[in-house]
Parts: structure tokens; C-alpha cells; sequence
């Protein structure tokens, strides 16, 4: 018989999802890089994917550097700052907020 005052254990297998997120990439972390073209832009986009926000430091000329990451970043709902010579690229539901900036 079992004792009423015993609470049920549920077994939510956190070991098993920490690990799945650890092989796929680290959801939600800033990650600082260079952008001057010699990652694979889908590397980027993947992070992206993933829940990350990129801060990336502009080395060459942004409209070609950026041109195969922005359309990806945008069609998932995702955006894209250039703040002093630096990229900031936020996944879908991280707002870039530049109200700060003045204008």
C-alpha cells in the first residue's frame, strides 16, 4: 500500500536536455565574434537559430559581409542593429531596443 503522505516523483530527464542542448549550442547566450568573412555565414544563422543574440565586430564592408545573413535572420523574424561598427543580431522575440541612441 502506498504511504498517502508520499508525494509522486516525475522524472523529467534534465541530464537528457541539458546534454541535447549542449551538442546543439548553448541556447539564449551573447556570443561575440568577428564578422570579415571567414566564418560560414550559416554558422551565424544557425546560432541565431538557437536562441542566441551575435555581437560582431564589422571588420570590412557591412552590405557584403552581412548579405547572407540578414535575409535568413529577417524571413525568421529575427534582427539586425549596426551600432558603432558592430553588428547585433537578436533571434525572433529578443528586441533590439536603440531607443536610447537618440537620432
Amino acid at each position: 500500500m502506498s504511504d498517502p503522505d508520499e508525494k509522486p516523483t516525475v522524472d523529467l530527464g534534465l541530464a537528457d536536455i541539458e546534454q541535447e542542448m549542449a551538442e546543439e549550442g548553448v541556447v539564449g547566450d551573447v556570443v561575440l565574434g568577428v564578422l570579415d568573412g571567414t566564418t560560414d555565414p550559416a554558422e551565424w544563422v544557425r546560432n541565431v537559430e538557437y536562441g542566441n543574440v551575435l555581437v560582431l565586430d564589422v571588420d570590412g564592408n557591412l552590405n557584403e559581409l552581412a548579405q547572407e545573413i540578414a535575409p535568413p535572420v529577417s524571413e525568421m523574424g529575427g534582427g539586425l542593429t549596426h551600432f558603432r561598427g558592430f553588428l547585433v543580431v537578436s533571434p525572433p522575440g529578443v528586441e533590439i531596443d536603440a531607443d536610447r541612441l537618440g537620432g
